[in-house]
């Protein structure tokens, strides 16, 4: 499981996964994970074009169709779409996976889909983004059965992997549902790059064309970016176009991006994460940028904060969680998925005071 803030670059390495399994001759299957999508309906689905991706050839021919007839069982007992014309003339096959307990199905559809992997010499990886969004109710009885189906996988050794992405949230959610979630699951925390790292991301790819950086301006750019990968790609586009050159790029390039830079990430990978929320939660965000300065801040403060303005923290908190903005690192505390977000909202807060103001 990959758990970091948005923009350090989780989907790119979960794709990454999946190009190195499938390099390998793997089977590779992604589902991005959204809140009100059907979950277990999407992970059927997963299983089912596995299924289909595994050799046809004379030997294996009745053993793949035998486990379409399970995943048929498991459709009609679970009242989910077979989908077109792939299990429609098969007979289900009965007593695999159709119990009516949900982790004791997943698990028998996981096993099944596992040793038809195995028998083809062949593995198989799922990679799920986005997986803190499975916190919804109606979506966490799907998620422990996969768990548990995963821990099914582990036991009887077959090859089959998830590799899951989401917010630092993930590991406190899968806990909370099943106590083994953290022997099961090996976390990587995804995180902002050091500066050697950082330092290369900009350098190497310029030395490629006979361009090089100063010092200072790699050091500047560090500074301003605090390493999250997303705004060094950023900070660096918006520098080597107004660079001077002919084939150095200096300090005073890095001085003359920033702001280019800077207001970019504010109309486009800022703005589009506040343009639909409420005046009401813009007062949240508000008040947690004041607080926060940089890092998680307490709930009760902010609604002592927003109390003295009149105005009460009431759902606005669950709101902003359930739509990406902010996360709770530790029970009672509140902070921004994004990085360097508190920033930017201070940089509007006369516009956001004033769109309250004005009943927005």
């Amino acid at each position: 499981m990959l758990t970091g803030l948005r923009g350090v670059g989780k989907t790119v390495l979960l794709n990454e996964f999946g190009r190195i399994a499938q390099s390998h001759g793997w089977v590779h299957q992604k589902l991005e994970v959204h809140t009100d999508m059907p979950f277990l309906e999407e992970m059927v689905a997963l299983v089912r074009n596995t299924l289909l991706r595994f050799s046809a050839g004379e030997r294996l021919k009745e053993r793949v169709r035998r486990a379409l007839g399970i995943l048929k069982a498991f459709q009609i007992r679970w009242n989910l779409p077979e989908g077109a014309d792939v299990t429609m003339g098969l007979d289900p096959v009965v007593g695999w996976a159709d119990s009516g307990l949900l982790s004791v199905d997943i698990a028998g559809l996981f096993v099944e889909m596992g040793e038809v992997s195995k028998l083809n010499n062949i593995g198989t990886l799922f990679t799920i983004d986005e997986v803190q969004q499975l916190e919804a109710k109606e979506q966490k009885a799907s998620l422990e059965a996969c768990i548990m189906g995963l821990h099914r996988i582990s036991q009887e050794q077959l090859p089959f992997m998830i590799v899951g992405a989401g917010l630092p949230s993930i590991p406190g959610l899968l806990g909370s549902i099943k106590s083994y979630s953290e022997r099961l699951f090996a976390y990587t925390e995804i995180n902002s790059l050091n500066e050697e790292q950082s330092h290369s991301a900009l350098v190497d790819p310029a030395e490629e064309i006979g361009v090089k950086w100063e010092k200072d301006a790699l050091a500047k750019i560090t500074s301003e970016t605090k390493g999250y990968p997303y705004f060094i790609q950023e900070f660096g586009k918006h520098t080597w176009d107004v660079a001077v050159g002919p084939n150095v790029i200096r300090m005073e390039d890095v001085e003359k991006g920033i702001p280019k830079a800077t207001v970019a990430l504010d109309k486009g990978f800022f703005k589009s994460r506040i343009e639909r929320i409420t005046s009401a939660e813009r007062a949240y965000l508000e008040a947690m940028a004041t607080l926060g300065g940089g890092g998680p801040v307490a709930t009760r403060e902010v609604a002592d904060y927003m109390s003295k303005g009149d105005l009460k923290a009431g759902g606005q908190r669950k709101t902003l969680i359930d739509k990406g903005l902010c996360y709770s690192p530790r029970l009672g505390w509140i902070d921004f998925t994004v990085p360097m977000f508190d920033q930017f909202i201070r940089r509007i807060i006369p516009d956001t005071s004033m769109a309250a103001a004005e009943g927005e």
